[in-house]
Formats: structure tokens, C-alpha cells, sequence
């Protein structure tokens, strides 16, 4: 009886030793950490921009002349009082430089709402023709600035797409009038004036990956000025000879480096 106890034991000794031996070469599993979540960018905060683009504008022009003025540009016009002329267009086109400041604020999802302003160094010119009379001119807009407002969709975490409106200012330079057929002048001039509007616009703000914090930015405006009655001067007197009405409009293209100064790129939220 004792015999055949001690062969068991041996049996079961035999079979627990190789596998004691077994586990003690099987290592243990190592333990990874989970990934980091991914990087979650805010779009809330201030920038600065600048760039360059371009500009044509287009204007309706019709020409107003006093009783005396008809007889001497339109000696054939009957009745009496004033004459109004058909409309005509002229326009312009020309570069521009341009410098914007702004701040945007990302609501829970993807989209971006912001403010900003801008003013734009420009020479964007024209040489319009005074409708029913033999005068021209060299007109020149040469500023303009811009308040608004936008709202963008996040279609990368780094893309926006936006659309923008809001109000605008346009200068345009006191410019001489010359004859057509012979280029002398005509001793009369038209005074500078800045014309009031509104815009609307459409573009894209990328952020560069290679230099956190800049972003490169492009966008397409029109816009939309108020009809003003402006006076055809003399030279020496500063009298007025007669009135030309002009409604102007522009397009506009510009691109810009945007420095977003308090852009929190590459943040990571904790996990919960």
C-alpha cells in the first residue's frame, strides 16, 4: 500500500515539475499604455494678418447739365431745364496691399464665428469717359477699409471655409478731365470722394503645419457702393459746369499671412 502511495506521488510529481518549469519560461505580458487622443485644435482667440491681391471696380456714370450747359454740349437737345444723359460704364483695375485684424470664437463642433476690420493700400485705376460729352479722365481708387463680420465650417481641423459680410469705405482721387480727340485739357476737374457700401465675400484659412500659429488665408469679396451726384469743377473758379452720378462696384481677391497670436493649436484634452 505504501508502495504503490510513494508511486503516485512520484507520478504527480513528475507531471507538475515540467509544468512549474513551462510557466516559469512563458513571460509575462507587458502592458502598453493607451495611444494619446488625438489633437484637438481651438480656432478661439485674436490674430493679424497682411497680404497683397487685386481689385477691379466698375461704375455707372450718367451726366447731368444745367439749361446753360445743354447749349453748349448738347446745342440740338430741345425744351429747357435740366438734361440728363444715358448711362454709360467705365471701370478699373489695378493691385492692392492690405492689413486686417480680427478675433474668432469656435462653438461646440466645427464652426467659427469672428469680427474684423481692414484697410487696403490700393491703385486700382481707370480711365472713364463722361457720358454725351468729349471728356475723360484718369480716376484713381486709392483706399479703402472694411468692418465685418464671418462665419466659417471647420473641414479640417486646420481648414476653414468662411463666408464674410459687412460694411465698407472706398476712396477714390480728385482726378482732371482731358478731350478725348486731342488729349489737351479741358481745364475742369472732378473732386476726390469716398463712397459708402456694403461687401460680401467668400474663402479659406489653412493653417501651416511646419510653423504652428501661421496660417495662410485667401479671400474673394464684392461690393456694393451708394450712387452719389459729383460736380464737374473749373480749374480757377471752382465753379460748377455740370453733375455726373456714378454707382461704383468692385471685386476684390487678396491673400494674407495670418499670425494667430493666442491660437491654442495641438492641444490635447485630458482623458476623462
Amino acid at each position: 500500500m505504501k508502495k504503490a502511495l510513494l508511486a503516485a506521488v512520484a507520478l504527480a510529481a513528475v507531471g507538475v515539475v515540467p509544468g512549474m518549469a513551462a510557466d516559469l519560461r512563458t513571460p509575462a505580458p507587458v502592458y502598453k499604455a493607451p495611444p494619446p487622443p488625438a489633437p484637438v485644435y481651438s480656432w478661439t482667440g485674436c490674430y493679424l494678418g497682411g497680404g497683397f491681391g487685386y481689385g477691379m471696380w466698375n461704375q455707372e456714370l450718367t451726366s447731368t447739365f444745367s439749361e446753360e450747359a445743354v447749349t453748349v454740349v448738347q446745342p440740338d437737345q430741345p425744351g429747357s431745364g435740366p438734361f440728363t444723359s444715358q448711362t454709360t460704364t467705365a471701370g478699373g483695375r489695378g493691385w492692392l496691399g492690405t492689413l486686417q485684424v480680427g478675433c474668432d470664437y469656435q462653438l461646440s463642433g466645427d464652426w467659427v464665428i469672428g469680427a474684423f476690420g481692414d484697410w487696403d493700400f490700393e491703385s486700382l485705376k481707370g480711365n472713364p469717359e463722361l457720358s454725351d460729352t468729349p471728356l475723360f479722365g484718369h480716376e484713381k481708387q486709392t483706399s479703402a477699409w472694411a468692418v465685418g463680420a464671418r462665419l466659417g465650417y471647420l473641414v479640417l481641423p486646420q481648414l476653414l471655409a468662411f463666408v464674410s459680410a459687412g460694411y465698407t469705405q472706398a476712396h477714390f482721387n480728385s482726378f482732371e478731365l482731358f478731350y478725348a480727340d486731342f488729349g489737351e485739357s479741358a481745364f475742369e476737374h472732378v473732386p476726390s470722394h469716398t463712397y459708402h457700401g456694403w461687401f460680401i465675400g467668400t474663402g479659406y484659412e489653412y493653417g501651416l503645419k511646419w510653423f504652428p500659429g501661421l496660417f495662410w488665408k485667401t479671400e474673394y469679396r464684392y461690393s456694393q457702393f451708394s450712387g452719389v451726384d459729383l460736380p464737374v469743377l473749373f480749374d480757377n473758379t471752382a465753379d460748377v459746369d455740370f453733375f455726373i452720378h456714378s454707382k461704383k462696384f468692385e471685386q476684390t481677391i487678396r491673400s494674407e499671412l495670418v499670425w494667430r497670436f493666442n491660437w491654442g493649436g495641438g492641444v490635447v484634452r485630458a482623458p476623462y
